[in-house]
């Protein structure tokens, strides 16, 4: 657990500071904020006082600041100071050592890392001076997130706009983690579903939204990884940092997924296939248009669709890398299932969930799980995607610091 310092300046996305907050205590870490006289005009200190549970820091003059956890006290406590929203006013404090404020001062006095997400109007962003005090900023070692697309509140469209709370958050973990434990690991992760077209108008699907996958990239990429994202169409935002490559159908996913695995010169060294992947295709494929209901019974031929991850299991043969990780959404007796695929697909261990369940089906932010391998199961109670997230993180790890385990497991039959 750490101490992170957020600094938040006066700025519109001042607002989205409160989800930070939240992002980075659902991690596991302390916020305390520091706010400028600005910052407090557009949300009020009692807001992060009741979220963080911790007093605000706003006025370094005030009476108390220099006792606790306040003022210079704080500047040798933290592990990392954010500031977002950063506005060009802040950068040219700091990157001109200006220290007449709490804020200022506290970065001058900090040795902890400073992490900085930029918020303001695209001219302002784009200006000579601004620009100048980011690089000089850079230089001496601060860490920046760029910042978001679109409207901002202006008026005017296109850079400028705070980064989404959930990138601020992963790239501050990043950071706490300086590296994390999957350093220098490449992982590919699927997510989302396949959809099979069988003409210009429908096709067939399901549910998964990618929720699950994408909170898995979150985890790999908090534990420093580099990570390959395939997924299928979902309304789901991808993580910001990992390689994300779109696909449609079954096929798709199998000449991305096999391409990166079996023949890229970049070696994988885990795959988690958490996408739910169409086991049939129309047999004649798309038609070329629509067809129209006639009152007669339509009947659609399938063929079912390469099993990707067996496929995998067929290729990696008696190595030990790339971990595999397959996935099973059922109704019923998942784990039972999940242990018929662990034995035919080769894998290392497979996630095995009943989406009947209430909290552990499509769309939601939770899951139940049971993580089966060769010779244990782990049982996940009722918890966010993310938390599960971290316990398969945790498997995948002692897999590989256990290589004979890895092999025992990608060899069964």
């Amino acid at each position: 657990m750490a101490l992170i310092g957020l600094g938040v300046t006066g700025g519109i996305g001042a607002y989205k500071a409160v989800e930070i907050v939240r992002g980075l205590q659902q991690q596991g870490h302390d916020v305390v904020a520091i706010m400028t006289a600005n910052a407090a005009r557009f949300v009020g200190p009692l807001t992060f006082e009741a979220i963080t549970g911790q007093q605000v820091v706003t006025d370094q003059f005030a009476s108390g600041t220099n006792t606790g956890i306040a003022h210079i006290s704080l500047a040798t406590d933290l592990d990392v100071l954010l500031v977002a929203p950063a506005t060009a006013n802040i950068l040219g404090k700091f990157a001109n050592g200006i220290a007449d404020d709490v804020l200022s001062s506290l970065y001058l006095a900090t040795s902890a890392p400073v992490m900085v997400a930029p918020a303001m109007n695209t001219q302002m962003l784009a200006h000579d001076a601004v620009r100048e005090n980011i690089a000089r900023l850079e230089k001496r070692g601060v860490h920046f997130i760029d910042p978001g697309e679109g409207y901002l509140a202006c008026g005017w469209g296109g850079k400028g706009r705070l980064a989404e709370p959930d990138d601020v958050v992963l790239a501050t973990v990043q950071l706490l983690n300086g590296g994390g434990s999957l350093l220098g690991r490449c992982v590919l992760v699927t997510a989302g579903p396949t959809l099979e077209d069988f003409d210009p108008v429908r096709f067939l699907g399901n549910r998964s939204t990618g929720r699950m996958g994408y909170a898995i990239v979150e985890e790999a990429l908090v534990r420093g990884a580099r990570v390959v994202l395939v997924t299928g169409p979902t309304a789901v935002k991808p993580p910001h940092g990992a390689e994300v490559i779109q696909v449609r159908s079954a096929k798709e996913m199998h000449d991305a997924v096999t391409s990166r695995v079996c023949r890229d010169k970049s070696p994988v060294d885990i795959v988690v296939m958490a996408a739910a992947v169409a086991d049939y295709t129309p047999a004649d494929g798309p038609q070329t248009s629509k067809i129209y209901r006639d009152g007669e019974e339509l009947v659609l031929k399938l063929l079912p669709t390469v099993d990707i991850l067996a496929e995998l299991g067929v290729w990696r043969g008696g190595r030990t890398v790339p971990i595999l990780v397959g996935f099973a959404a059922e109704t019923g007796d998942a784990v039972g299932r999940a242990r018929e695929k662990l034995r035919r697909k080769a894998v290392d261990f497979v996630v095995a969930n009943d989406v009947s369940l209430p909290g552990a089906g499509f769309a939601g932010d939770t899951n139940i799980a049971t993580l089966v391998s060769r010779n244990e199961m782990k049982e996940v109670p009722l918890s966010s995607k993310r938390a599960l997230a971290r316990v398969i993180f945790d498997q995948i790890e002692r897999c590989l610091g256990s290589p004979s385990t890895a092999k025992e497991a990608g060899t069964s039959t």
